[in-house]
């Protein structure tokens, strides 16, 4: 589990191409791996992935074909939004993620609004009936507030600080992003919808 609190922005330096999926060396400079072990959990733009092997200047994962597959960012070299797995004892600034990515939504509009910036996000239409006003979403790893929601679009008002904290000063429309739904949105819909489904 994590909270969507960006502890440091890597970067994935080298792929290496595997039979399905590829191995990614990721430089984590910023981020503490006093306390990391091989078989640990780290989400890169919100995806949960085990490392393998620590490197001098960050670790290694392998993503498997499946990966590649429903998320954006992991097969190109650049910048990725780093947190290490949640603790029992840690602060819980954000909300609850699993890392476990739900979609691939494309940004509309990122552009600024005073010292601020709006980011509009074209949600995948499966996705959208779990996204709502106010509510929490988790884009490329960070837990973000909706403020409005139109359709599959939803928009975010991001401060300087999100910005400077996270790889979002790439984002521009057209740009895919990572997305993961509030788990208690997933978790109301299964309640609600159970002996529902057709057989």
């Amino acid at each position: 589990m994590f909270t969507g609190i960006i502890q440091a922005v890597g970067k994935i330096s080298v792929i290496e191409p595997l039979q399905q999926g590829v191995r990614l060396t990721i430089n984590a400079a910023g981020l503490d791996m006093s306390d990391v072990a091989v078989g640990d959990s780290i989400a890169a733009n919100g995806v949960c992935l085990t490392v393998i092997e620590k490197t001098a200047g960050g670790y290694k994962v392998e993503v498997s074909r499946e990966t590649l597959n429903c998320t954006a960012g992991l097969d190109e070299i650049g910048e990725v939004n780093l947190e290490k797995a949640l603790r029992l004892s840690d602060r819980l600034g954000g909300h609850l993620v699993s890392g476990h990515v739900d979609g691939v939504g494309e940004v509309v509009k990122f552009a600024p609004v005073g010292e601020s910036h709006e980011l509009v996000i074209r949600a995948p239409r499966a996705l959208a009936r779990y996204i709502a006003h106010k509510g929490s979403i988790t884009v490329d790893g960070v837990s973000l507030t909706v403020n409005w929601v139109k359709d599959a679009d939803f928009s975010i008002n991001l401060i300087p600080h999100t910005i400077e904290a996270t790889n979002f000063k790439r984002l521009c429309a057209g740009k895919k992003v990572n997305l993961e739904v509030d788990l208690v949105a997933r978790y109301l819909e299964r309640m609600l919808n159970y002996g529902k489904e057709k057989e």
